[in-house]
């Protein structure tokens, strides 16, 4: 079934914003009667039925309000340090979205090649990733900040910092805890400084290995989120 994005959606007859509206319209073609579902962001799921078929304020009649599949039995965050390259960060908002997690955090450290992002661009992938994968919760996302920044912001659950090293063979899917918050650094290509990960281990963070393999930034953070979610869905 299609789902259509809609942040102040409620039971009644709603109208949506242009963007929306010709995307059901003109690319999906659909027609007055017809059935699909609308998203709210925050939990809600809603069927809708089309009651106006007009490409700039389609409008639809919404019932039957429920919660998600994805409703969030605690919380993940993973904090990141954009990609150089761009596509690579929108996959990985992508993928996460699909898999399941709460909010995306980006940083700047010492060895970041790059230090701004398009927070808006970055949302787009996300409403879409969210649409297609049927969820009704959105990911919350921050602009850049300094990676002191985020280690020094108040976090209930367990904390951790992915870093490439020899002394570092703990892994995170060990450590873990079912059913617990959750926040996990992931440094840039090349990785967090010595001082950086100091910081972090001052403020209650733990050094994780995500395994043998030297991953990439935007494939370390989707294996971090995978490992949450899958430790989560298991009996």
């Amino acid at each position: 079934m299609n789902v259509f994005y809609l942040p102040d959606a409620q039971i009644g007859t709603i109208s949506f914003p242009e963007e929306e509206s010709k995307h059901i319209v003109k690319v999906l073609r659909m027609k007055e009667g017809d059935r699909f579902c609308v998203t709210n962001g925050k939990g809600s799921l809603f069927d809708a039925v089309l009651i106006d078929a007009h490409p700039k304020r389609a409008i639809a009649d919404l019932s039957n309000q429920r919660n998600g599949y994805d409703t969030p039995r605690f919380n993940l965050t993973i904090a990141i340090a954009p990609t150089k390259l761009n596509e690579r960060t929108e996959w990985f908002l992508e993928k996460a979205t699909e898999i399941g997690i709460n909010e995306v955090k980006f940083f700047a450290s010492y060895h970041s090649e790059r230090r701004a992002i398009n927070v808006e661009r970055f949302k787009k992938i996300v409403v879409a990733a969210m649409k297609q994968s049927v969820k009704s919760f959105m990911p919350s996302m921050t602009d850049m900040q300094p990676l002191e920044k985020i280690v020094k912001q108040d976090f209930e659950g367990q904390k951790f910092i992915a870093w490439i090293d020899d002394d570092v063979e703990v892994q995170l899917c060990d450590l873990y805890k079912k059913g617990t918050n959750a926040i996990v650094l992931i440094g840039p290509e090349g990785d967090f400084s010595k001082e950086e990960v100091q910081m972090a281990k001052d403020y209650g963070f733990i050094p994780v290995s995500l395994g043998k393999a030297r991953l990439r930034t935007e494939t370390a953070a989707l294996v971090a989120c995978h490992t949450i979610q899958l430790i989560n869905q298991m009996s």
